[in-house]
């Protein structure tokens, strides 16, 4: 029984240091790339961008589906969030294959204002991102983070904004989106290689038709609503 006590201890141990010598791995590289450029310039870079739309002038019920269907608990937790990683590690271990994500939308805002070229290996690059995420909730408020979400990410076909990607598909302001047309945008940049309209019609429905059940269920649409919207849009795009 001691022998077995001591094995737990020992494995316990191990792994305790295996944690902080991976922490302290990606800590030095997200400390490189925020003493090069601070999150305060970074984001002022990206706030004079002359895309950059603010949240004022991006319909509520947009930011609604992409908390929803990237982030249900957004508003909840931290710049990381342990439950949607271990719920995200069981759905993708019983279908075998990866369809959900982890990462929280802090998270995506952290990888695509630093990380999105990286050449670093992963686990690396995803430390340094949980660091670059909490840094950016100590500095800007959960809506700041959604309106940087919402100039950033990327939309496929080219489209790096919400602006470029609502002027691309739709030749509109984002202001003017359709309950509709922000479905299809909130859905998109999970996997623009097989959402995005000009990609796959018929996947980008379904990925719709997901963004819809999510918002449905997180009691931002009505099943009204949802069943008066019609998908056959899409195939005009």
């Amino acid at each position: 029984m001691r022998t077995i006590r001591n094995f737990f201890i020992f494995l316990i141990v191990i792994i305790v240091l295996a944690v902080f010598a991976i922490a302290l791995y990606g800590h030095q590289y997200y400390n490189d790339i925020i003493t090069k450029t601070p999150i305060e310039t970074k984001v002022d870079e990206i706030k004079s961008e002359i895309t950059y739309t603010k949240k004022k002038d991006i319909p509520e019920y947009y930011f609604k589906a992409v908390v929803d269907v990237e982030d249900r608990r957004f508003y909840s937790h931290g710049a990381a969030d342990i439950i949607g990683i271990v719920r995200a590690t069981v759905v993708n271990t019983k279908n075998k294959d990866f369809i959900e994500g982890g990462s929280t939308i802090t998270q995506q805002v952290a990888k695509n204002m630093y990380f999105i070229n990286s050449r670093e290996d992963v686990v690396k690059r995803k430390v340094a991102e949980v660091f670059t995420a909490i840094e950016l909730e100590k500095k800007y408020s959960k809506d700041d983070i959604l309106e940087l979400y919402a100039n950033i990410i990327y939309f496929g076909n080219g489209y790096y904004n919400i602006s470029e990607a609502s002027q691309g598909y739709f030749g509109k302001e984002p202001k003017d989106l359709t309950l509709a047309e922000a479905i299809l945008l909130a859905g998109v940049p999970n996997a623009p290689s097989i959402y995005a309209p000009t990609e796959n019609k018929e996947l980008c429905k379904k990925r719709m038709q997901k963004v819809m059940n999510e918002m449905i269920e997180a009691g931002d649409l009505k099943k009204e609503e949802a069943d008066k919207i019609d998908l056959s849009f899409v195939d005009e795009i």
